[in-house]
This record gives structure tokens, C-alpha cells and sequence, in this order.
């Protein structure tokens, strides 16, 4: 039996190692206390900002909210992900820039649909709106 246990344990080691042929860094305790605490921040303040209405125009409310949220993202990317330009030889960044480029597109085509189609739209009075079936 013991001639089997170092065989078994080299090929746990092999194959829960910390050695996967890339150089991904593997999160921490304080790394992801750290990401943790953060997120919590970063998901409060927006919060705050709404319930408490801090500001009277809602679209600075709105525009705090959205850059928040995006901040919230690259948090949740480096400290839980490990998201760097060293893991998977540059690949992650490169698919995280496709992604982004990807979600710009369709959120600035969609808004541009939707102001489009507001402004375009034809007027209706409230007694319009009652004869519709």
C-alpha cells in the first residue's frame, strides 16, 4: 500500500497543482476579501444615490450609476476573474476588448434606434388614444 500512495499523490499533485501551463494568478483570501469589500462599496453608493436622491437631475443620478456599475465590472474582473495581460498569454484581455467593443455597439445602435423612433413617432392626444382597439 505504500508504494501506491506516492504514485497517487503525484498524480493529485499533477493534476490539482497550481501549475496548469498558464500563468493565471489564483486569488487570495485578502484578494478576494479585498474584491469583496468593494463591490460591496460599489454596490451602496448607487444605492444611496437613488434612494436618497442625492441629486435633482437624474441623469447625473443616472450617468454616477452607470460609471459605478462599469467600475463594479473591472472589480469583479481582477479580483475574482484575475483577469491580467500574463493569464491565458494575452487572450483574456483581448477577448475582454472584443466583449467591450461588442456591448458598445449594441447599446449605442439601441439607444440610436430609441431616440429615433421617439422622435419619429406621431403624436397622439388622449382622445386618440381612446377610439384605439
Amino acid at each position: 500500500m505504500s508504494s501506491q500512495a506516492p504514485a497517487h499523490e503525484d498524480a493529485h499533485e499533477a493534476h490539482h497543482g497550481h501549475s496548469h501551463g498558464h500563468q493565471a494568478g489564483h486569488g487570495s483570501f485578502k484578494s478576494y476579501v479585498t474584491g469583496f469589500i468593494l463591490s460591496v462599496i460599489l454596490t451602496a453608493i448607487p444605492f444611496w444615490l437613488v434612494m436618497g436622491e442625492v441629486f435633482d437631475n437624474h441623469v447625473v443620478t443616472a450617468i454616477l450609476v452607470m460609471v459605478l456599475g462599469a467600475v463594479q465590472i473591472v472589480v469583479h474582473m481582477i479580483f475574482f476573474l484575475h483577469m491580467n495581460t500574463k493569464s491565458e498569454g494575452g487572450w483574456t484581455i483581448m477577448a475582454l476588448i472584443f466583449t467591450i467593443i461588442i456591448i458598445a455597439i449594441a447599446l449605442s445602435g439601441s439607444l440610436w434606434v430609441m431616440y429615433h423612433l421617439n422622435t419619429n413617432m406621431m403624436p397622439m392626444s388622449p382622445e386618440m388614444m381612446k377610439n384605439m382597439p
